[in-house]
């Protein structure tokens, strides 16, 4: 039998879905009346159909179960943790780099005094998480060691873990485990926990939420010609894969967010293809986190009229995910951001 992968499709939000979802026309998103879809595509690595729920009853027994498996996955309704709310969407993960070299803000707050007051300022515009990172892990970055990584957000893990809810965006298990001790909510590792191999064991030990993010190579060499059979299920197979491993090993829980990289060895293709169909990562059955803040793909798309911010692209690409139902963004200007959210939200009521 062929593998299939089953796509939510043809969303529908707000009033109008929690219409739909009463009615039982439409299925929620995650248990989310506000977010609901009533088709599905169903994909394999040679074929593609699209087809109406009210069809599903319809398909080979077989294909049926599989797809019935999928859409439980889809709908359940997500436990929420880290601040983080799934019965909204989106959230927003603010992002705060203490590096003198990230692609976009490298240098701006690696000052204890600038981060707590960005750090703040992104939570009042409405973050519900801050990402702090002291390794910039942008193209063509080498790796840093532990203790110059761990001065670098020592100090600002002190002041803002006894304030709001913190993620720790390493790749070590060292600065894993000390800001653990420190109070940091979730762990964000850019490797997908395959940088340091004693990561699996602190994530095992301290029970603390992760984000699972798909990378291709590191990050000095993974924009070197990445390549894929097919990047959308390829991607699809490593987080199921990776999934069944860390159960296999004893992590039971399920406070696991998944995230495919966005520009982690990936072209402007394939970058494209992800963001297009994200929505099939909903079927593994947890949160999705995108991070398409400022990044190189709003660039080569927009040329000449780029800016150094690429807020325009940003809120473009973010609005196109939160219709999709991804549950994270991850942001720097969450302002903006907001901003277009609640008028985005209002255009809608009727």
């Amino acid at each position: 039998m062929y593998r299939y992968y089953t796509k939510a499709c043809n969303f529908y939000y707000g009033n109008k879905s929690k219409y739909l979802v009463n009615k039982k026309i439409t299925f929620p998103l995650s248990g989310n009346k506000k977010i609901s879809f009533d088709h599905i595509e169903i994909i394999s690595r040679n074929s593609k159909k699209i087809i109406s729920i009210k069809k599903i009853n319809k398909l080979p027994k077989n294909l049926k179960k599989q797809i019935n498996l999928d859409i439980k996955k889809i709908t359940s309704k997500k436990k929420n943790f880290a601040n983080l709310n799934f019965q909204q969407v989106p959230n927003i993960m603010g992002v705060l780099n203490l590096t003198p070299d990230s692609f976009s803000d490298g240098g701006k707050f690696n000052d204890k005094n600038k981060a707590a007051k960005h750090a703040i300022q992104m939570f009042k515009a409405g973050a519900n998480i801050i990402d702090i990172g002291g390794e910039s892990t942008r193209p063509g970055s080498k790796s840093i060691n532990v203790k110059l990584e761990w001065n670098r957000i020592n100090k600002i893990l002190k002041f803002l873990c006894k304030r709001l809810s913190v993620s720790l965006d390493t790749r070590k298990a060292k600065i894993m485990e000390k800001g653990i001790e420190q109070g940091i909510k979730i762990i964000n590792d850019v490797s997908g926990l395959s940088y340091d191999n004693e990561s699996i064991n602190i994530i095992k030990k301290y029970k603390i939420p992760f984000v699972i993010q798909h990378s291709k190579g590191k990050p000095e060499n993974m924009q070197i010609n990445p390549t894929y059979k097919n990047e959308l299920l390829d991607i699809y197979d490593f987080f199921e894969n990776k999934i069944n491993f860390l159960r296999s090993i004893g992590i039971k829980h399920s406070n696991i967010i998944i995230d495919p990289g966005i520009g982690f060895g990936k072209n402007l293709k394939h970058n494209m293809n992800l963001i297009r169909n994200i929505s099939i990562f909903h079927s593994l059955g947890f949160p999705i986190l995108v991070g398409n803040s400022r990044k190189r793909f709003i660039k080569e798309l927009s040329g000449k009229n780029d800016s150094k911010n690429r807020i325009g692209g940003t809120v473009a690409s973010s609005i196109y995910l939160m219709m999709q139902g991804v549950q994270i963004l991850r942001i720097h200007d969450v302002n903006e951001l907001q901003q277009a959210i609640k008028v985005f939200n209002e255009l809608l009521k009727n």
